[in-house]
């Protein structure tokens, strides 16, 4: 049996099975500006939930292709200047939670945006339509489609349009931006950093969205990375479209949008998670190029991981 230090030389170089498209940069350019001439049509309601010292909201805006997006909005009640801001992102197929979970960062100073990402979980609308299958689940979703059509092209820049609302708003201070979150959640903390160069500190957890190919071979996967053996299993047993299928992938693998991540990085990951498997993750925390420090639970699968959460705070708090 492998002990975690032999497991971790072998990770510390991996980098993941494909390459980067060739047209990668462009893709992600074009996305940009499509996303920069939507008119997000930003609105903030009141909600039902309210702290006694936090304002809380609904904010809506509109994404590509005209979804309307939610989000929570939650700042301190009592401000004399701009303050720091952090953006939450939740894991696979859930919402955005309770608003109390957030009273923690608004009680320290921060302001928070917690998106619903679109076709899940919460409030969020998905207007986009894809010929072909999904399967079981928005990994796969548009694969086969136009390349523009995959899901997580669209959450991603779902993310990056928050962030940039969130350093528009007048109590915020646009040089303060952290974002963070856990599966799912890691990942669009680091698509939302690559796609935003502006954000200071990002604070993934066993994160998503990474070395797909790597992961369909991964005996042992489970999770939301089953659909990729779904799909074959359903759609294309004998492999006859597997190259076009992962090279359509590889547009949304954080791995190759890692090196465009400016960000402060702390990164936790669980050597015995089989919904994300390290070697995944590790392709992904390899390409970073920014500062970087990743913290390492052993014995620890896709779950929490005891004391992260408390490093993550203090690691976000040197914003304020």
């Amino acid at each position: 049996m492998k002990t975690y230090q032999t497991l971790l030389k072998e990770l510390e170089t991996y980098t993941g099975i494909g390459e980067r498209p060739a047209d990668f940069s462009d893709y992600w350019r074009d996305a940009i500006e499509e996303m920069s001439l939507t008119d997000p049509r930003v609105s903030l309601e009141k909600a039902e939930f309210q702290g006694t010292h936090t304002e809380c909201f609904h904010l809506y805006f509109t994404g590509v292709d005209g979804s309307r997006i939610h989000a929570q909005y939650l700042r301190p009640k009592y401000r004399s200047h701009p303050i720091p801001a952090l953006l939450q992102f939740h894991g696979y197929r859930w919402n955005a939670g309770d608003w109390c979970e957030k009273m923690a960062y608004t009680d320290m100073g921060f302001a928070v945006a917690s998106m619903d990402c679109r076709g899940q979980g919460g409030l969020s609308e998905d207007l986009g339509c894809v010929h072909g299958t999904t399967v079981t689940g928005h990994v796969i979703r548009g694969v086969t489609d136009h390349k523009n059509k995959l899901l997580y092209r669209q959450i991603f820049l779902d993310a990056a349009l928050l962030a940039r609302i969130l350093m528009d708003f007048e109590e915020v201070d646009r040089e303060r931006i952290g974002a963070f979150g856990t599966s799912q959640g890691g990942a669009l903390a680091v698509a939302c950093a690559a796609l935003t160069p502006d954000i200071q500190k990002i604070a993934p957890c066993s994160p998503f969205l990474s070395d797909f190919e790597g992961a369909c071979r991964h005996q042992e996967c489970q999770g939301a990375y089953l659909e990729l053996w779904e799909y074959f299993r359903i759609q294309d047993p004998c492999h006859e479209h597997e190259k076009d299928f992962f090279e359509h992938l590889q547009y949304i693998d954080i791995r190759h949008l890692a090196p465009w991540v400016k960000a402060d990085v702390l990164w936790g990951i669980g050597l015995e998670d089989t919904a994300c498997p390290p070697s995944t993750q590790f392709a992904a925390y390899n390409a970073l190029t920014s500062t970087k420090k990743m913290i390492i639970y052993p014995e620890y699968g896709h779950e929490t991981f005891p004391g992260f959460q408390d490093k993550m705070i203090q690691f976000m708090a040197e914003l304020l």
